[in-house]
């Protein structure tokens, strides 16, 4: 798929031919074309940026607008990588048809390929389907389910004892019956995801849930070390951009105050 748009059968078959999908995090253009030129297979402009983008405590204030504002400039960056955005807390859950109307803003207004949802309650599985029989695709999402915060009690790992691995085992299959073209499992153990990979004929995307997934998805901030808070334990740093980030801003603040800078080189 080098060089070309990725579809949601492009993403079906590499699952087939047992090659890795690769997703990460946007929120905005510069970061979109980082990633769309690294060939990432899939873009999620996740409800995340209102913890590591807007300052909230955690994703349940992200409102439709911010995601829809978010959604457009990542679009803006992106020529190869499929884009879903996530839908935001009390978007969807009111029911089918404000579900409908706002599935519909993320690919009529933001650009989006497609939509992310939590969980996977009766109301979850109606809305799905309605979804994709309009022809909205549907990503799934199962286990840390960020939206759920309070329910679970914080940010737990899913699916640790037999009656929750069976629970989630279940949810998965209920979803891939809905007509979703793919699943996030986020922080289960990873024998549950591997249990649960091979029964589904459709892709799995782990975060903290192991290598035995179809592919891999990452917070792009975190990835970059920009987001400064410790990370979770699923999190690998491949920079550390938030040192070099303030190392070059306390040297501006140094030249400029010494009036090392501008120098002749730097002006008109």
């Amino acid at each position: 798929m080098a060089g070309r748009k990725v579809t949601i059968p492009d993403l079906v078959k590499k699952k087939q031919d047992g090659q890795k999908i690769t997703m990460l995090t946007a929120y905005d253009c510069p970061t979109a074309k980082v990633l769309d030129e690294a060939e990432i297979d899939i873009v999620l402009v996740g409800d995340s940026l209102g913890m590591v983008v807007l300052g909230y405590e955690n994703t349940l204030p992200v409102t439709m607008d911010e995601m829809l504002h978010h959604t457009k400039a990542v679009r803006r960056g992106l020529k190869r990588s499929l884009l879903v955005g996530d839908m935001p807390f009390m978007s969807y859950q009111l029911g089918v048809p404000e579900a409908l109307y706002n599935a519909g803003r993320f690919l009529k207004e933001g650009g989006a390929e497609a939509v992310k949802l939590e969980g996977a309650g009766t109301r979850i599985l109606e809305i799905t389907r309605a979804m994709v029989e309009i022809g909205i695709p549907v990503m799934g999402h199962l286990g840390l389910t960020p939206q759920f915060v309070h329910q679970m009690g914080g940010y737990r790992v899913q699916g640790r004892n037999e009656e929750a691995a069976k629970l989630i085992v279940d949810q998965a299959q209920n979803l891939e019956a809905a007509g979703v073209f793919a699943l996030v499992l986020e922080g289960v153990p990873p024998n549950l995801a591997k249990v649960i990979t091979p029964q589904l004929k459709i892709p799995t995307l782990g975060i903290g849930a192991g290598p035995d997934c179809d592919g891999q998805v990452l917070v792009s901030l975190d990835l970059l070390g920009m987001s400064g808070a410790q990370s979770p334990k699923f999190v690998k740093r491949y920079a550390n951009l938030r040192e070099e980030s303030l190392k070059a801003v306390r040297q501006f603040k140094q030249e400029v105050e010494s009036q090392q800078f501008p120098t002749q080189e730097y002006c008109y």
